[in-house]
Parts: C-alpha cells; sequence; structure tokens
C-alpha cells in the first residue's frame, strides 16, 4: 500500500500568519454583525444555497441558484440533474450541520453520519443480494395463461438460470433502493484500489495533529490535507464543510454562523487552489476564508439596505395588507416564485403576482414562465 502521510513538519507558518489573522479577524466580525442583526436569519438561509452553488463551481459544475431554490422546494420545472443533486446534498449537509451542536460534524458520530450522507450510493451491504443466486422458476398453467399447452420448462432456446439471476439482480436493486447503509463498491462508479478508510484516518491524524494550533490554522492545514489526500472520491466537498465547521465550533471565529467559506475559495484563481507548491496552496485556502468574509459583509449590507427600503414601502398600508408577510419571505429566501408566495400568503397565483410587482422586486430568471423574484 502507498503512503499517504501528510508531513505537518514541512508546512512553514510563517507566510500564513497574517492572511490567516486578517481572515479570522474578518470573519468575527461577520459573525458578530450576523449575530445581532435584523436580516441575519435571511442571510443565514441564503448563505446556505449560496455556498451550495459555489461548492459545485469549484468542483467544476455548474448549478443555478434559482434551479436549487426550485429543487429544494420541490417545484422543479425539469428533471434535476446530477449535478443539482449534488447541490442538494451539499445544502442539506450544511443545514444539518448548523443544526446541531458545534462540536458535532468532526465527532466520529457526525464523520460517519455525514460520510454516509454523501455516498452517492447508500445502501446496507445486508441487503445486497448475491448476483448468482438462482432461484426455482416459479410454475405456471400454461391454460391460465393462454399458452398452447407446451411444458414452460421445455420451451426451447431459453436459458432460465440466466432469467432467475436477472430477477435476482433486479431484486437486489430494489432493496438497495429502499435500504439506508452503505454498499459494497461499484467498480464501474469507485476505484476499488481507493481505500476511503485509511485516507480518512490519515486525515483524521491531521487533524489530531493540529488540535492546538489557533482554529483558523487548523480549518486552512485540514482543508489542504483533505484536498491532497483525496479523502472521498465523490465528495470532495465534504471536506471544505468540515473545515467550516472547525471555525465554528472555535466559538472564538464564528459562533452565530456556519462560513460560507466556498463563496471565498470560488474566488481564487484555480491555478492557486490546486499549485503544485504546498504553501501556495495554504494561502489560496487562507486568501479564500477572508474573501468569504469580505463577500459575506457586503451581501449583509445590501441586505440591510433592501430591508430598509422595503419597509419604507409597508408605511400607510392597511393591516390587512399581505405586504409585510411578502417581505419576511422574500428576505428569507433567496429567490421567490409566484408559487412560494401564492402558498406562503395564501393567495391565488395571480394574485402573487400583482403583490411582487406591487413591491417592486427584481425578476431574477429571465424566463418567460416559472419567473422568480428576488431583491435587488
Amino acid at each position: 500500500m502507498i503512503s499517504m502521510a501528510y508531513d505537518l513538519a514541512k508546512i512553514s507558518t510563517t507566510a500564513l500568519m497574517r492572511p490567516a489573522f486578517d481572515a479570522g479577524l474578518a470573519l468575527t466580525r461577520l459573525d458578530e454583525r450576523i449575530a445581532r442583526s435584523p436580516v441575519g436569519g435571511g442571510f443565514l438561509e441564503r448563505s446556505q444555497f449560496t455556498d451550495a452553488c459555489a461548492s459545485l463551481w469549484i468542483d467544476g459544475e455548474l448549478v443555478h441558484l434559482e434551479d436549487l431554490v426550485l429543487h429544494d422546494d420541490t417545484r422543479d420545472i425539469r428533471t434535476p440533474t446530477h449535478e443539482l443533486t449534488i447541490a442538494r446534498d451539499v445544502l442539506r449537509t450544511r443545514r444539518r450541520i448548523a443544526a446541531h451542536l458545534p462540536g458535532w460534524a468532526l465527532s466520529a458520530e457526525g464523520i460517519r453520519t455525514l460520510r454516509q450522507t454523501s455516498d452517492i450510493n447508500p445502501v446496507s451491504a445486508e441487503a445486497v443480494e448475491p448476483a448468482n443466486v438462482v432461484r426455482p422458476a416459479v410454475a405456471f398453467d400454461p391454460e391460465e395463461d393462454g399458452d398452447d399447452g407446451d411444458d414452460a420448462e421445455n420451451l426451447p432456446g431459453v436459458d432460465y438460470a440466466a432469467i432467475d439471476a436477472l430477477l435476482a439482480r433486479s431484486d437486489a436493486a430494489i432493496e438497495r433502493a429502499k435500504n439506508p447503509g452503505r454498499a459494497p463498491a461499484d467498480p464501474l462508479i469507485y476505484d476499488l484500489d481507493w481505500d476511503e478508510d485509511a485516507r480518512l484516518e490519515e486525515w483524521r491524524g491531521v487533524l489530531r495533529q493540529v488540535q492546538d494550533l489557533p482554529a483558523m490554522l487548523q480549518a486552512i492545514v485540514t482543508l489542504n490535507a483533505w484536498n491532497e489526500l483525496s479523502v472521498l472520491q465523490h465528495a470532495p466537498w465534504l471536506g471544505r464543510l468540515f473545515a467550516a465547521s472547525i471555525l465554528r465550533e472555535a466559538s472564538i471565529t464564528t459562533s452565530a454562523h456556519l462560513p460560507a467559506i466556498n463563496l471565498g475559495l470560488k474566488t481564487i484563481p484555480v491555478d492557486r487552489r490546486r499549485h503544485r507548491d504546498r504553501e501556495t496552496r495554504l494561502l489560496a485556502i487562507a486568501h479564500g476564508f477572508l474573501a468569504a468574509a469580505e463577500i459575506g459583509m457586503k451581501e449583509h449590507d445590501r441586505l440591510t439596505l433592501a430591508k430598509t427600503m422595503m419597509d419604507r414601502k409597508l408605511e400607510g398600508r392597511r393591516t390587512s395588507s399581505k405586504l409585510p408577510e411578502l417581505v419576511e419571505l422574500v428576505m428569507a429566501r433567496p429567490l421567490v416564485s409566484a408559487g412560494m408566495v401564492a402558498k406562503t400568503l395564501d393567495v391565488t397565483p395571480q394574485a402573487a403576482r400583482r403583490i411582487v410587482l406591487e413591491l417592486g422586486l427584481r425578476e431574477m430568471t429571465g424566463r418567460g414562465r416559472f419567473r422568480a423574484w428576488g431583491v435587488l
């Protein structure tokens, strides 16, 4: 077996200190602002969606924000793509991490649970029936089936063993779809020589080695280690959520939110994020964390201004007006469709579109049908 040792002694933290400190300070400032902000809840919900889309971008895939919002609200206008399904998994994993206590994601239980969630083929090994199992053929009455009277077992050219094997595999596939857990790796999907368990244990060893470093350095080093070790074949995005969890667990950095680090890393050129030189990659991650804080601050200021402008339009409205409820919905979601508005406000779709126009929201999709609106 090839050694996958990640040597921390070769890492120089001197060049990392300044950008790591700046990133930690900026994220702390953003966290404090979110905790005291009237739009903090809406900011957090929006960051879940935008960070999930940015995560797919980093891995070389494109998912539109409006498609993810509609898919999450079970209002798909077309069959979800494979990329959209992964983005939904990232979104749900972010929500699960944020819903638990800060230290849960990096605990043994948290890692095991999140790893199973990210598995593209989550089934139980016990549920898989061997493909070579041959079940006895089911006898049937030829008269009842309207046959010409020939014995079914004596029909020429029919390989009943192959049919039974196919039925066995079909039943196993149905059981895999119905039962949770992990399945044996499919050689068509997985590299069977890719020992994820060993790689994960190696990464957890790095996590233990850096536990005495400042939280920001821990997150930077462990994220780089995750990328170098390529821990999970089909879920590179999980390592970035673990890095964000490290920052959240160290409440001195962030406590009110799970940092949307994918948004920041997305702004760093790919040749820096994947550079051969380890120090260059570590600096790229640090600058990505800083960019995430700066983007978050700008987004928070934008939402605060939008909320102020919409509140002015509520002045002098009747108490029965639906606009205040619409403002709350718009601030809580990155995009809203006519169906979402109609369901939340308990109005018809036509009335929903009229209220949206009255509030002055911007149409975000550019489509003639299945339109969605957001704040300016």
